[in-house]
């Protein structure tokens, strides 16, 4: 039956705007005052959330995939969402925008470090089976461990059960694309009403996304500023850091405003041509081989050991280091990512998008993952030291850097890389602008102004919190693990209502049909 209570809740939502923004002041000027207090206490915190939470965060992430494979394949695969008949944007812009979206902010940093982290010490996993640090033995595992992290179970937590309840409660029943959908199956529409518990869950929500992407564009500001050091030998200062976050900001303000249809679509689809580019560049100069049969072999290692590595529970200490952590933090961008897949997926399938979101992103990101973590593996191997030094000394910024200098035209490259880094991150920020305002404004187009506040504000804490030192930008990195705790209590009952509301949405279908 269709809704006939249409709710126009396009005004602002001051309750969630008011928690969320309060917070982060919070946070900020808690720093400020003792910003040592605050980074134990977001240390507690974190411990607390891994020893207890680590578990209920791998169930999650596997449970969305399975159910989320089991939808695309089953007879409800077929189902259109979003009451059209056609999509709204070609394939290629819209696998675009949620390639350079949903995990590309934090995949450009962490591909070049995680695989030869784990090259340099095997994962527990591999090291319980007798796979030997630095050798070739431990190319595929370190490859393998990287891809479960930002494979197939990422990607299902940030756009497939949770964009099905969304778009089957926006579209289908006229309701606000906010968080709180999820709760809609329950609750029904009181939630959208001055209720106190879809309050929370907006509000959990938008502060889950903004400490997450805060984190990526401190990151940014750190290596980009390392690379103009190390490649031109500009001063690697706070004042360097501070102009490119401002550049940053003022890209994804702007984008943002243009909307989904323009400077999010536009630079998303120049970023993808960019990364193929040089993917080639390095496949022809770098060690194009040893990637191609790396990257299948791992692969290989990956699917063989899928279900062991998603549910191994050894070693508490790495698993928050690694694994846990990664969940916690996709898992609090779970909502809005949700939201934004929602809000350009109309007319796709559930097969569509499940495929495409969780399978299709997920092996081009594993294979991204390969090429640069793979090189550094490869040049590493032929010379130790040469990658690890970087690495060891300068964190993640130096691994990226060091591994493209290796290569002919080495310093162009490296310039490339980081401006691809760059404008990844701002189509992250710039759609996460989006998505915030979309929720608390509940309207699908909200104001420029309520876009472009919220890519000022994450901006503005990102520049306060470098100005403390790199810590503090860590620490609202791993208070994401945290807030992913009621966001997963919000996300683990789409488990159950998705396919229930697959069934009536196939119900539906076969009766206009």
């Amino acid at each position: 039956m269709k809704n006939k209570h249409k709710h126009k809740a396009t005004s602002i939502d001051w309750p969630v705007l008011l928690i969320s923004g309060g917070f982060l002041t919070l946070f900020v000027v808690a720093s400020f005052i003792n910003g040592e207090y605050v980074s134990e206490l977001v240390n507690q915190s974190f411990a607390f959330s891994v020893e207890y939470f680590g578990s209920l965060y791998q169930i999650l992430v596997l449970g969305f995939f399975l159910v989320a494979l089991y939808l695309a394949f089953s007879k409800y695969g077929r189902i259109k969402l979003g009451k059209r008949e056609k999509p709204e944007m070609s394939t290629f812009k819209w696998t675009s925008i949620i390639m350079c979206t949903l995990m590309a902010g934090g995949g450009v940093f962490w591909a070049a470090a995680e695989p030869l982290n784990q090259f340099l010490t095997p994962p527990p996993y591999f090291a319980q089976k007798g796979v030997e640090t630095m050798t070739e033995e431990a190319v595929a595992p370190a490859l393998g461990q990287s891809f479960l992290h930002w494979g197939f179970l990422a990607w299902a937590i940030n756009g497939t059960l949770s964009t099905i309840i969304l778009m089957y409660v926006h579209y289908h029943r006229e309701l606000p694309l906010k968080p709180r959908a999820f709760l809609y199956p329950f609750l029904g529409e009181k939630v959208f009403n001055k209720s106190i518990i879809g309050t929370i869950a907006d509000a959990v929500s938008v502060i889950a996304v903004a400490a997450g992407t805060i984190g990526p564009i401190g990151f940014l500001g750190l290596q980009a500023g390392y690379a103009l050091h190390s490649l031109f030998g500009l001063p690697n200062t706070f004042t360097t850091q501070f102009l490119i976050i401002l550049g940053l900001v003022t890209v994804a303000a702007i984008s943002a405003v243009t909307g989904v249809d323009k400077g999010i679509q536009w630079l998303s689809s120049f970023n993808v041509q960019l990364t193929v580019v040089l993917c080639i560049a390095v496949l022809i100069l770098g060690p194009g081989m040893f990637i191609f049969n790396q990257f299948f072999a791992s692969l290989g290692v990956y699917i063989q050991n899928f279900v062991g590595m998603s549910t191994y529970r050894g070693n508490t200490e790495w698993l928050g280091s690694w694994t846990v952590f990664f969940w916690g933090w996709f898992i609090g961008y779970g909502p809005m990512m949700a939201i934004l897949v929602s809000r350009i997926s109309r007319g796709r399938s559930i097969r569509q998008i499940v495929l495409t979101v969780s399978v299709l992103a997920a092996v081009i990101m594993n294979f991204w993952f390969t090429v640069v973590g793979g090189s550094g593996i490869f040049f590493e191997m032929e010379s130790p030291g040469s990658i690890s030094n970087a690495l060891a000394d300068g964190g993640m910024p130096a691994a990226m850097i060091a591994i493209i200098q290796q290569l002919p035209f080495g310093t162009i490259l490296a310039f490339l890389f980081l401006i691809a880094t760059i404008i990844f991150v701002t189509t992250t920020t710039d759609s996460m602008s989006l998505t915030i305002a979309m929720a608390i404004t509940g309207d699908n187009s909200p104001s420029s102004f309520m876009r472009v506040f919220w890519a000022v504000i994450m901006g503005l804490v990102t520049i306060i919190l470098l100005s403390f030192g790199e810590g503090s930008i860590g620490s609202i990195q791993s208070f994401i693990v945290v807030t992913a705790i009621p966001v997963s209590l919000l996300l683990l009952p789409n488990i159950i209502t998705a396919p229930k509301i697959c069934k009536r949405l196939l119900a539906e279908q076969n009766q206009i049909e």
